[in-house]
């Protein structure tokens, strides 16, 4: 093949081996060794960086080292707003990358000829030259972003446009290591919001921080009041004489399957829905992930810790928040959807999230609240008929159990092979085990059933409240066992209810939402009342 080219962009101080595992990870996927690595390329300010020469050395390739006016002029198809403040280039591995692939393919392999170099990375136009295909595009750690491009010479009335130097309108992502030449599809933002990714969004806030160390009424962490019930600690205390062997979770995965009619390797027991999001992100073979938001941050903040440019489609207010499975980009290969979704409360129609499976894409659906909905309308759980389909189930909102973690994912039996070699020994510890096959007993799923009719009545007297405030607008149509509610300044009124004893959960770590939105989670009537009244004087507060 072409030769291939490394962009690298780092932090000060990065060590070599941080460096050179996030170059091994991009290698692999692209199918690649590193004997076929020609360059490593950065910003000419790092290029004498400890970590960077001491990877180029292990691969035995010279740095390459270009201005930041250089990569300034290199479009990339997968920009970000830090390095964009900082050099100028919206993705320093990616323009590095298409520079040096292209800056190689002219035979301007010396660091004399990095303005040619630019020019070549931009296109030559129909009559040839030679430019850099991006084969994978930046993936990152904490402090390390890493690309690879090829030199592709450019070849007049050439059949296979898939394979060309890309014009500087565009950046570009190849095709599949050894498939056959297809032309690209530009990433641009045509029916998907493709946010920057900047701090603006914490997506490690949680509703829990609401809560710690004050002693407040909570509104902000949508566990069920009162749980577990007597029966499940009573079930959970008698684990306790059964510590001393190591976990065993056979029966608890059985009774799982039978709960959703499955056979048993259709069924993974974690330690929460969390870890499944973890598991996901570490062990699918995965090229382009995209959430849909507003959603429970974590699944991308899993995929974007192990360098993943994630990908961002925004549900909108003015359409209810409502899932258009046309605004999925076509070549999402990993799709991740809530439902009903955490914070809006919607719960999207079975068959819209089903029309999102494509062959060759993973489709994840969070249902870690689908309990809470009577009946579980809208559930994919136990459906086969839905290619690439993963289920996601938590026990902790319904049950109380978010200190004890657990949780199950319902997928093909190839994926949950594949999640389980990711898991350590035993991830599950006994007494979550226990409450994983209890909470799948008949007389169970009654009691959550009847919960869900009780959270249903309850939400409709909450949202009748807000209703009488004309500062507030809530999501029509909520589903759920919280309430996404819109004030203009609501993070100071947020603040005025911490005053007055009540924690909200912040709307502004979700992408898609800003400082005006909180969520409110259902409680009893009492409770309510009580934060309508509060409420109410958070906002005469304000004047």
């Amino acid at each position: 093949m072409a030769s291939a080219h490394l962009g690298v962009g780092a932090r000060s101080g990065v060590p070599v081996d941080e460096v050179l595992a996030l170059i091994e990870a991009v290698l692999r996927e692209a199918g690649l060794r590193r004997a076929d690595v020609r360059s490593l390329a950065t910003l000419d300010a790092r290029a004498a960086e400890p970590g960077i020469t001491g990877a180029a050395e292990v691969l035995g390739v010279p740095v390459r080292g270009f201005t930041a006016e250089e990569l300034a002029g290199v479009p990339v198809p997968h920009p970000s707003a830090l390095p964009l403040a900082a050099t100028g280039t919206a993705s320093v591995a990616e323009a590095a990358a298409l520079l040096a692939a292209a800056a190689a393919d002219e035979g301007t392999a010396d660091e004399g000829a990095a303005g040619e170099g630019t020019a070549a990375a931009g296109g030559t136009g129909p009559t040839g030259g030679a430019g850099g295909l991006l084969l994978v595009p930046k993936r990152k750690t904490r402090r390390v972003t890493c690309a690879l491009a090829a030199s592709v010479p450019f070849r007049p009335n050439e059949d296979a446009p898939g394979v060309r130097l890309l014009r500087r309108t565009h950046g570009y992502i190849a095709g599949e290591p050894g498939s056959p030449p297809t032309i690209p599809t530009p990433h641009t933002t045509a029916a998907m919001d493709m946010h920057l990714h900047t701090d603006a969004h914490d997506l490690r806030h949680h509703g829990d921080a609401e809560v710690r160390d004050e002693k407040l009424i909570d509104l902000a962490v949508n566990v069920r009041t009162n749980t577990p019930p007597d029966w499940l600690r009573r079930r959970i205390a008698d684990s306790l004489t059964g510590l001393a062997a190591y976990p065993d979770g056979r029966a608890a995965r059985a009774a799982v399957a039978e709960r959703h009619d499955l056979p048993s390797n259709r069924v993974l027991l974690t330690a929460g829905a969390a870890e499944a999001f973890v598991l996901i992100a570490r062990a699918l073979p995965v090229r382009r992930p995209v959430v849909v938001h507003p959603q429970f941050t974590e699944p991308e903040a899993a995929l974007s810790d192990v360098g993943h440019e994630v990908g961002r489609v925004l549900l909108r207010e003015e359409d209810g928040f409502r899932l258009d499975p046309a605004a999925v980009p076509e070549d999402a290969d990993l799709v991740v959807i809530g439902n009903p979704t955490n914070p809006t409360s919607v719960l999207h129609p079975a068959d819209s999230i089903a029309a999102l499976a494509r062959p060759g894409r993973t489709l994840v659906v969070d249902e870690a609240f689908i309990d809470a909905v009577p009946g579980e309308r809208e559930s994919l759980a136990g459906r086969t008929d839905v290619p690439g389909l993963v289920v996601l189930r938590s026990l902790t909102k319904t049950w109380g159990l978010a200190g004890l973690r657990i949780g199950y994912v319902l997928a093909e039996p190839e994926t949950i092979v594949a999640l389980e070699r990711s898991q350590p020994l035993w991830p599950v510890s006994t007494p979550a085990l226990v409450a994983a096959e209890a909470c799948m007993s008949r007389a169970a799923l009654a009691e959550a059933e009847h919960a869900a009719h009780r959270i249903g009545v309850e939400r409709a007297h909450l949202l009748a409240g807000l209703a009488e405030f004309d500062e507030v607008r809530t999501v029509e149509g909520s589903e759920g066992p919280f309430v996404l509610l819109r004030i203009d300044g609501a993070d100071a009124i947020r603040e005025r209810l911490r005053s007055l004893g009540f924690a909200a959960r912040r709307g502004d770590t979700f992408p898609g939402l800003d400082r005006n939105w909180l969520r409110i989670a259902v409680r009893d009537r009492v409770t309510t009342n009580r934060f309508l009244q509060a409420l109410d004087q958070a906002l005469l507060m304000g004047g």
